[in-house]
């Protein structure tokens, strides 16, 4: 199974093109902590390529930019091929199945509010309502990750 589920920040502004038979298509890159730190050190990140077609492209484009926190999920791709100096080189991608908002608050003027989105889905321009809130409270509901990050790690259940 060739499944990923990475939550980062993003290293540059979506890059929206479309192909020559009109597919939409995005690509830009994640920052993704690491959990681990040594004492004394800085946190250390990974920096994955991201690439995303047609509605899920469109999402991102519309949605994010650079600095703001994603959550992706979808597959890892590994292509071969040759440089420009004729040595063999492997490029590393992820290929967006879903993205999602992360519960962070926006201080984008696009007026989104935080909340879970996943992209593809019919009216992926705006975002659902919150249980138990108005689709303006411009909170996260209470199963954001960004509730997970505030949880004292004792509290978790595994």
């Amino acid at each position: 199974m060739n499944k990923v589920i990475m939550m980062g920040r993003l290293t540059n502004e979506p890059e929206l093109k479309t192909t020559p038979t009109g597919v939409p298509v995005c690509r830009f890159r994640i920052a993704v902590d690491r959990n681990y730190q040594k004492k004394g050190e800085e946190r250390k990140s990974d920096f994955f390529n991201v690439l995303a077609w047609r509605n899920t492209a469109e999402f991102i484009s519309r949605f994010f930019s650079k600095g703001r926190m994603i959550l992706i999920e979808g597959e890892m791709q590994v292509s071969q091929f040759t440089d420009k100096n004729g040595n063999p080189a492997t490029w590393y991608e992820i290929v967006v199945d879903n993205a999602y908002f992360t519960g962070e608050k926006s201080n984008s003027p696009s007026g989104s509010n935080g909340g879970y989105a996943p992209a593809g889905n019919p009216g992926y321009g705006e975002p659902p309502p919150e249980r138990g809130s108005s689709a303006s409270s411009g909170s996260a509901g209470s199963d954001s990750p960004a509730d997970f990050s505030a949880a004292d790690k004792d509290d978790y259940p595994f």
